[in-house]
């Protein structure tokens, strides 16, 4: 019997060790998610929490939506994750920094569960069920129900102190016999193992300051070297790093206007998905089209939708061929973003309709390239077949077109369409020649655009408003505004979002733009 209660006490001796390090290692993750999020410039949880599919979805994306919530929250996520760090690994108000540790993660899995997944594909971490949030937080619920900052942390040193503090102190004869040694005090009698054992987190700490302090210097070295290279480029190397910063959630400025074509409320500025198709209109530089694909696969596209939409952009304006992302993105984001429809489809427009029609666009017009070549061959009528057939699906219809004699051509034939949809943008940048065929120039003749679209009480969606990337959004948003259009249509990279939707509040805020504007407001 002594042998098994002697081998019962080591295993138990044992456990709380194991259990202990669990503690430590639990609150060293913590601990460094909280600093990580502290130091990172425009950190913001608003993604994360615009991923949320499952319960109390609704009040997540609420947050993430109202600037002043979301700053509060990630405050609070931040200073949670820290100060359960420092309590796990220090063992030190332990059980509260358990409670604390277990609500946290509680939340991030309620708010993306890992068998509601976002891209449909095996992801390190996440298996059906189980994720490292759950894992987390079933051994934060063990160490709450074994106290082991009792055993190693601060907490048990504390109790010591407290007990030692209410009883009476020991003579010579009794402190001998606890501690081991002659000549000890009362703290002493209290055993210098023990002592040590508690205090053992100190050290840990010291270990992950040390490595901060580290990581924090070679990242200092780098952005050092990335500044260097900024302004003293490496005549070895053809390319020059540089870095950038772009505006996140936390620096919306508010949300965007809407207008109407006929029942269809569209935000004023209009995501174009040109390089979400990889559609790049990039001159001379053959890699773009690539570059652009590369860089949108679904994941990527989901996140810029939900962006937008946080930012009040609640339309997409592209081609049929992005029936299949825009449904994935509905059937397992949840999203609502609108669809418009160019129906451009080998220069079939008619096919280009049904396509769009079966992907589910909210509205329909016939591509401006598209509606250009009808008109120089002599098939306008066909461009009002075009309209009716799109209304007959009880949604909008409208004509696009780069070239004014396009538009000019359907209003005398008579079509009145829901919409226009026609290029602006000035003609001041270096790349604009007149030449045939030109790649680089889409609205021939601003100034005449501006005369003829001016009398038409149809809403017009100006598009290609920065000349594909040739001209400011600074200059390109007001000019287009200004010029009469009701909705701009822009493609935008997910970083641009923010910056973009803040430059449209402050044009649409602009007092001069009411005496500027001579077109008066069609949506």
């Amino acid at each position: 019997m002594k042998n098994t209660s002697n081998t019962a006490n080591r295993l138990n001796y044992l456990s709380l060790w194991v259990l202990s390090i669990l503690r430590i290692t639990i609150g060293w993750h913590f601990l460094y998610e909280g600093i990580v999020k502290l130091t990172t410039s425009g950190w913001t949880s608003a993604s994360y929490l615009l991923e949320s599919r499952w319960l109390f979805s609704g009040l997540f994306h609420w947050i993430a939506t109202h600037p002043g919530v979301l700053q509060v929250v990630d405050m609070v996520n931040v200073w949670g994750l820290i100060l359960v760090g420092l309590g796990l690994m220090l063992g030190m108000f332990s059980r509260y920094a358990t409670i604390g540790g277990i609500a946290l993660l509680a939340l991030y899995y309620t708010a993306n569960p890992p068998f509601i997944s976002s891209t449909g594909a095996y992801l390190e971490g996440h298996y059906v069920w189980i994720d490292k949030n759950l894992i987390e937080l079933i051994a934060l619920i063990v160490l709450l129900l074994i106290p082991t900052g009792q055993f190693i942390g601060l907490d048990g040193l504390i109790k010591a102190i407290r007990l030692r503090a209410h009883k009476p102190i020991p003579d010579a004869a009794s402190s001998k016999e606890s501690s081991g040694g002659p000549g000890t005090d009362g703290v002493k009698s209290y055993g210098r193992r023990d002592m040590l054992r508690h205090l053992a987190t100190l050290p840990v700490m010291g270990a992950f300051a040390y490595a901060a302090i580290r990581k924090q210097r070679w990242e200092s070295y780098e952005e050092r070297l990335l500044q260097a290279n900024t302004t003293q480029p490496d005549a070895s190397s053809g390319a020059t790093l540089k870095s950038f910063s772009y505006a996140s959630l936390k620096d919306l400025k508010g949300t965007l206007p809407k207008g109407k074509i006929g029942d269809l409320e569209l935000s004023r500025m209009i995501a174009g998905g040109n390089l979400m198709g990889g559609w790049a209109h990039a001159r001379d530089l053959i890699y773009v089209s690539k570059l652009v694909k590369a860089y949108h696969h679904d994941q990527k596209i989901f996140e810029t939708f939900k962006i937008a939409e946080a930012c009040g952009v609640n339309t997409i304006l592209t081609n049929p061929q992005l029936n299949r992302v825009i449904n994935k993105y509905w059937r397992t984001q949840g999203g609502e973003i609108q669809f418009i429809s160019d129906c451009g489809y080998q220069m079939d427009p008619y096919k280009g309709i049904e396509l769009s029609i079966e992907g589910g666009a909210h509205a329909c017009y016939v591509q401006g390239g598209i509606a250009d070549q009808f008109v120089i061959d002599g098939r306008v009528d066909e461009l009002g077949e075009c309209v009716e057939i799109i209304r007959k699906h009880g949604i909008p219809g409208g004509i696009g077109g780069h070239r004014i004699e396009t538009i000019k051509a359907c209003v005398d034939a008579g079509i009145k369409p829901d919409f226009w949809v026609k290029t602006i943008h000035h003609v001041n940048y270096w790349s604009a020649k007149p030449e045939e065929e030109n790649d680089n120039i889409w609205c021939y003749d601003p100034d005449e655009t501006l005369a003829f679209m001016e009398n038409l009480e149809e809403p017009w969606i100006g598009f290609k408003t920065l000349a594909a990337g040739a001209i400011h959004p600074d200059v390109g948003f007001p000019y287009a505004f200004r010029a009469g259009a009701d909705f701009i249509c822009v493609g935008m990279y997910d970083f641009q979002v923010v910056e973009d939707v803040n430059l449209v509040l402050e044009v649409l805020g602009d007092e001069s733009l009411k005496t500027d504007r001579k077109r008066p407001w069609r949506a």
